[in-house]
């Protein structure tokens, strides 16, 4: 219980500090704060969009700022980092804050929710909403959202791409609420998928690819001497073997063969006819008593 007793205080420490300095650099433009505990103390990162102002003349403001954050926060040996914000317009805290502003200046709120949305999105920003809650127009309470390109309200892309800013505005009437959030232009939400040309993912990935045409270049191989086993076992099918005859075909040449005359041909050429009737039998008997 003490463990979550001290986180519990710790963070509250650090709101009560981000409070204290949002009050002391408004004029610079604070843009947010970031601390972390060293072996030498506390680093305490200071972005702000005018980081002179922060420094004071010859370091002065920024002693005193040390100095506070020391005796009134209880931080061990603080050391103040300021840096720049690289384009105001893209951080979420110094639009909210420009915004009350002007809502401060007496812009109608329309007026100032549409002219910061569009400044925020032509530096670049993949997607804007403002929510002003308050007192807009008379006693009673509105709330109206101004919003331009994606915004993600839930899941990892929230955590990581949104950034959220508050501001108060202090009118006669109330006071209004001001919140920024703004999507990173780098961000790169799950849907967006780019399709690379075979030369660029070469250039991308040489491995893989390399990978890719040896195990082509063994298909090819492989496939080959398949191929060639199929051809040599169909061509040793088709061929005839030694001991089958040859077919005879009809127009092959016939051997002619010399038949000797039979023997009995003979004998039966020198026998005499027999008569076939009796008439002629007796006829020849005749003849041959005569003769």
């Amino acid at each position: 219980m003490a463990s979550e007793r001290k986180f519990i205080a710790e963070n509250i420490r650090r709101v009560l500090l981000k409070e204290y300095l949002m009050k002391e650099v408004n004029r610079a433009g604070f843009g947010g704060v970031e601390v972390q505990r060293t072996p030498m103390g506390t680093r305490v990162t200071l972005t702000t969009e005018r980081p002179g102002i922060v420094i004071g003349r010859r370091g002065s403001a920024i002693k005193n700022l040390t100095r506070a954050i020391e005796e009134d926060f209880n931080f061990d040996n603080p050391q103040i980092e300021v840096q720049e914000v690289q384009d105001p317009n893209l951080n979420p805290q110094i639009m909210a804050e420009k915004l009350a502003f002007a809502l401060e200046r007496g812009w109608h709120f329309r007026r100032a929710g549409h002219s910061t949305v569009r400044r925020i999105m032509e530096s670049g920003a993949k997607g804007c909403q403002v929510v002003l809650a308050g007192k807009l127009t008379g006693q009673r309470h509105r709330t109206e959202k101004f919003k331009a390109g994606y915004i993600k309200f839930c899941g990892e892309p929230r955590l990581q791409f949104i950034k959220t800013g508050f501001a108060v505005a202090t009118l006669k009437r109330g006071v209004i609420g001001v919140k920024v959030e703004i999507m990173d232009p780098e961000a790169r939400l799950p849907d967006e998928v780019s399709v690379l040309t075979p030369a660029q993912a070469k250039d991308l990935l040489p491995d893989l690819f390399a990978e890719i045409e040896a195990r082509e270049a063994a298909e090819r191989v492989t496939a080959y001497e398949t191929s060639e086993a199929k051809t040599t076992e169909e061509d040793v099918e088709e061929a005839p073997s030694e001991d089958a005859e040859e077919p005879q075909s009809e127009d092959a040449p016939v051997e002619s063969v010399e038949v000797e005359p039979a023997e009995e041909a003979n004998v039966e050429g020198d026998k005499e006819e027999e008569p076939e009737t009796v008439e002629e039998a007796e006829s020849e008997g005749s003849e041959e008593v005569k003769e």
